[in-house]
């Protein structure tokens, strides 16, 4: 789901970077804030950061003691996309697995949909894995899946999220 988010945020600007005009001021605290916001990639509570729609509220700048910056606090508007339990999306299939398939949905890469999730269908090895059921449908690499969010987990070391799914419901499956 896309999210509309108000952040706080505290954007530092070298001394060498100061000039006494409030544009380029004003400039430099875009780049700054956007150049970390590109880093930032995601939170447990927002989701992955996509991206930044209006600078809000630009604060006093503090200068630091020991290096001359300054710290400028900062709040921003921005679009969030974060998995919900419950919610139907689609994703593209990456890996073709014995067990299940690897999807990619937006900016969340470790979508996994278990075979035991997939009613119907049978796993076919070979040179090109794929998983069939009766009615001819193939589930196999590059192929567009319509699922239902079962689960989501936070990686906090990979600043991601995983995501379990689920074929199990009306009008869920490959899209033709």
């Amino acid at each position: 789901m896309f999210l509309k988010a108000e952040l706080p945020w505290n954007v530092v600007i070298p001394a060498e970077n100061l000039d006494v005009k409030g544009l380029m001021l004003q400039k430099e605290i875009i780049i700054r804030l956007l150049d970390e916001f590109s880093t930032k990639k995601a939170t447990k509570d927002f989701g992955y950061f996509l991206a930044v729609t209006s600078l809000d509220k630009i604060g006093e700048g503090k200068v630091r003691q020991l290096t001359g910056d300054v710290l400028f606090p900062v709040v921003f508007s921005c679009i969030t996309f974060k998995l919900l339990r419950g919610e139907i999306l689609e994703g593209v299939v990456h890996k073709v697995l014995k067990h299940g398939v690897l999807l990619r949905c937006g900016p969340v890469e470790n979508v996994y949909l278990s075979s035991l999730k997939m009613p119907d269908y049978k796993h076919m090895p070979g040179e090109n894995p794929c998983f069939l059921n009766d009615k001819s449908s193939k589930i196999e690499k590059d192929v567009m899946i319509r699922f239902i969010v079962i689960g989501t987990k936070w990686l906090e070391a990979d600043r991601e999220f995983q995501a379990l799914v689920s074929l199990d419901g009306d009008y869920l499956g490959p899209v033709a």
